[in-house]
């Protein structure tokens, strides 16, 4: 039960968090706490390791996508606020694959694909992404891929 694993750090956070009043925590637990609630009862069964961090990286992808638009809308107050709700909520990912690793494990999907153009670029990103996609950007990926089948 991967899931209660996560819910319980989330809920040992959340009374530390509450003790020391740091309310900016203590609502970001609550809200990621709901978050994995709501997939484990959309999903019907308890959610993997993999599942969970899909959860996270949604919100955390949310909070990156609420940035840009509250500073294009003159909002820097709400846009402080998603930056630090994002802050803590990357506590809770794993460290992303980057730089040249990254470029390594494409170089070596390209290699295990036997892609040679730009038509076998779904086959490599299926295979970084199966892999490693809890770990990687999707858009970094697909440029690195596009890159080096010539897409």
């Amino acid at each position: 039960m991967a899931s209660e694993r996560l819910t319980d750090r989330l809920s040992e956070e959340l009374k530390v968090a509450m003790k020391a009043r740091a309310t900016d925590r203590v609502g970001l637990i609550r809200l990621l706490i709901a978050d994995l609630k709501n997939a484990r009862i959309q999903k019907g069964a308890d959610l993997t390791a993999d599942a969970e961090l899909a959860v996270l990286k949604r919100g955390a992808k949310m909070r990156a996508d609420s940035i840009e638009q509250f500073r294009r809308g003159g909002r820097e107050d709400l846009a402080v606020k998603e930056e630090r709700e994002l802050e803590l909520l990357r506590a809770y990912l794993p460290e992303p694959i980057t730089g040249a690793a990254l470029a390594a494990l494409v170089d070596d999907a390209i290699r295990r694909a036997g892609a040679t153009g730009a038509k076998d670029m779904g086959a490599v990103m299926k295979l970084v992404l199966g892999e490693h996609g809890s770990r990687v950007n999707g858009r970094d990926v697909q440029v690195l891929v596009k890159a080096r089948l010539g897409g």
